[in-house]
């Protein structure tokens, strides 16, 4: 036997279970003062905060919470919402995060699914929660928050109001480290646009990873203030509710996200990170110079859930603000790669310091794996920035599996690696450059069109604010391209001017056939919903 397998155990001295959970304990210990959390006129330190998670989670143990016992949140982006991600697991139990945009319908189904035993709800959305309840068959314990800062209609709907509920636990609630690391922290589903959502389980360990790997991947300084544009909800903020508690930063909470509060926070509380969807930048982008004046420090952003236009990319560096781009999956944590960035690139002409930078790069630091192959030989791809094959991941920040639903959890890990489903190619550099989803891919007269490319050539027109293009069936060619768009203000264009800017910029069979014009539908996180288009593109199809 090797000598290195005698005497050389884990013990309790040299092994213990990754958790982010052992964040908040260090930074309330050593900057018990610093702030943690600033939301509207409420501010807390980190020695309150983790006092209130303790409290939280006492609360919890002694309403019966337990062991993998699963605790819903349909919240706003509040100092409860960022307590719940250490309160709930705290006691053993796992945090089910509910997207706040869903209807009863979808919501029922995700607390019957996930069996949940209590739920944390404000009151902004008592008629979606009401409903759902009414369709749920179990009993669930309801805890109401009644946010200071919202003013809107909602009544009470529960046993406990939340401050209340806490104010019964002990602040020195004795946790514990889970017994395991491949315990389950938390609960997501996905967005369900085909059939119900599937339930996407987080563990300890990759929670952990994820929130380091954010930190470091990102190149967060130390108590780095941040800015809650992304949902609480969506992948557990993509896992920076656990990286500033990491950083020992701030939480700077935002209920919704408005371009003048989003730069009036920035101003007032020198918010020096935030993230958003792509939606979020062109919000920012197009706002008025006036809401941004007095904003002379560096801001970075890091931006996710849809390849950023090239235009998007130019227009942030003109705001003076500094993107990266990050790619990821609810399956993967969040941020799986990012599109690390060369000193170098800085002396390149703007237009291609965007392109670059638009891509989605390569693995974060601690995702052991990416790779684009085909998905049935399972062989990779050649780096010729030609080859379309599916993104692939593999390694700690992978999601356990889909709850209660192993046959998808197999499908999903074919080969030992997890499908993404979207497709990209690999360039020269060793980057990746997502072409499409499989599902969004255009094949018209046996052309593959990147609805991407298309929808960045859109970006580019100086009238366009948003641009999704989808397929629509066609006769001849099976079927073509459709594009609706979002107009700025005080513009409108005619088909046939964008089709001529298209034909300027694209091979004729990429240009749209149809221009549909007014809002596009998205989801709470900004993504734009396209299956939603497809069936409006069925429709344009039969009225013309």
């Amino acid at each position: 036997m090797s000598p290195y397998r005698v005497g050389l155990d884990k013990q309790p001295a040299n092994h213990m279970a990754l958790s982010p959970l052992t964040f908040i304990e260090r930074s309330a210990y050593i900057y018990p003062q610093r702030p943690a959390v600033i939301h509207g006129r409420r501010r807390y330190t980190w020695a309150e905060t983790y006092a209130r998670c303790r409290q939280l989670a006492s609360a919890l143990a002694a309403a019966g919470v337990g062991q993998e016992d699963t605790v819903a949140a349909m919240l706003s982006n509040t100092p409860e919402m960022y307590e719940c991600h250490f309160g709930v697991p705290m006691c053993g139990a796992v945090l089910n995060t509910l997207n706040t945009r869903l209807d009863a319908e979808a919501i029922a189904f995700m607390l019957e699914h996930g069996e949940a035993k209590v739920l944390i709800t404000d009151r902004e959305f008592a008629p979606t929660i009401r409903a759902a309840l009414l369709r749920v068959s179990h009993d669930i314990l309801v805890i109401d928050v009644c946010d200071s800062e919202y003013d809107g209609p909602g009544e009470p709907l529960g046993s406990y109001e939340y401050e209340a509920f806490i104010a019964s636990g002990d602040p020195q609630f004795a946790w514990s480290l889970p017994a395991d690391e491949w315990d389950a922290i938390s609960l997501n589903y996905t967005s369900g646009t085909t059939g119900n959502p599937k339930g996407v389980v987080y563990h300890h360990r990759g929670a952990y990873l994820s929130a380091l790997s954010n930190i470091v991947t990102w190149g967060m300084p130390p108590h780095a203030t941040y800015l809650w544009t992304v949902p609480m909800f969506h992948c557990n903020g993509w896992c920076f509710t656990w990286a500033l508690a990491a950083n020992a930063g701030t939480n700077v909470c935002l209920r919704k996200v408005d371009a003048q509060l989003i730069f009036q926070a920035i101003r007032e509380h020198r918010v020096s990170h935030y993230g958003g969807a792509p939606i979020v930048q062109s919000l920012l982008i197009n706002a008025p110079a006036e809401w941004r004046e007095g904003i002379s420090h560096r801001v970075s952003a890091i931006t996710g859930g849809a390849p950023p236009p090239m235009a998007m990319v130019e227009g942030m560096k003109q705001l003076g603000f500094d993107l990266t781009h990050g790619y990821g999956l609810t399956e993967t944590y969040g941020m799986s790669t990012v599109c690390a960035k060369h000193p170098e690139w800085e002396a390149l002409p703007l237009e291609e310091q965007a392109r670059l930078g638009a891509r989605q790069g390569v693995r974060s630091i601690c995702q052991e794996g990416i790779s684009v192959r085909d998905s049935e030989t399972m062989e990779e791809v050649p780096h010729d920035g030609q080859t379309v094959g599916e993104i692939m991941h593999r390694g700690n920040l992978i999601m356990k599996g889909y709850l209660k639903n192993p046959r998808a959890t197999e499908e999903s890990f074919v080969g030992g690696w997890y499908h993404s489903g979207d497709l990209a190619v690999v360039e020269p550099d060793g980057y990746v450059k997502i072409k499409d989803r499989s599902k969004d891919i255009i094949i018209s007269g046996g052309e593959n069109i990147s609805s991407i490319e298309v929808e960045d050539v859109l970006y580019r027109h100086p009238s366009v604010l948003a641009a999704a293009v989808v397929a629509t069936p066609d006769e001849r060619w099976g079927e073509v391209p459709c594009a609706f768009l979002e107009l700025r203000d005080g513009h409108a264009p005619s088909a046939q001017e964008l089709s001529a800017f298209c034909r300027e910029r694209l091979a004729r069979f990429k240009v749209p056939k149809q221009f549909v014009f007014g809002p596009l539908p998205k989801t709470s996180t900004g993504k734009i919903q396209k299956f939603v288009l497809r069936e409006q593109a069925r429709s344009v199809l039969a009225i013309d």
